[in-house]
């Protein structure tokens, strides 16, 4: 293999793309005793910069309500350059939907973990999250579905 044929990723740049913090029912929220019950979302999206210049970024959405109260919503999109060159068009997918989301999580959690403290509250600390079984639970969504439109 010579190498112009090495296969290569590297994180080129690595920032926030995209930050929200809501505290839709302040100042009144912060006078309740009771702990909220937290939900999170994730999305991972893919842009091709260049030939070998890609654009990932894992959004991750937090949401703390007390009953139908919101008492936040905070929203993050960490995003990174990634260069990827000489890697099978087979092994490209897997490559940019779990390793790159792996890089920007924890990256994502300290931004969502911060906006969140500095907006009054005790700080949101995200377990990790497997993003190879989440893409593997994707790559059988899509196969069920193209098997029901197949019938």
């Amino acid at each position: 293999m010579t190498e112009q044929e090495t296969p290569l990723f590297a994180i080129e740049k690595l920032y926030v793309k995209d930050l929200s913090l809501e505290v839709p029912n302040a100042p009144a929220i912060y006078v309740e005793s009771e702990s909220p019950e937290v939900g999170l979302q994730l999305q991972t999206g893919v842009q091709r910069l260049t030939e070998d210049a890609f654009e990932v970024t894992l959004t991750v959405t937090v949401t703390a309500k007390l009953g139908e109260k919101t008492v936040f919503l905070v929203e993050v999109g960490q995003a990174g350059i990634f260069r990827v060159r000489n890697v099978p068009e087979e092994n490209l997918d897997p490559l940019l939907s779990i390793a790159c989301p792996n890089i920007l999580f924890p990256y994502a959690r300290e931004v969502v973990s911060d906006a969140v403290s500095r907006g009054g509250f005790a700080p949101v600390v995200l377990q990790p999250v497997n993003f190879e079984s989440l893409y593997a639970a994707r790559q059988q969504e899509q196969a069920a579905s193209a098997g029901q439109t197949a019938q």
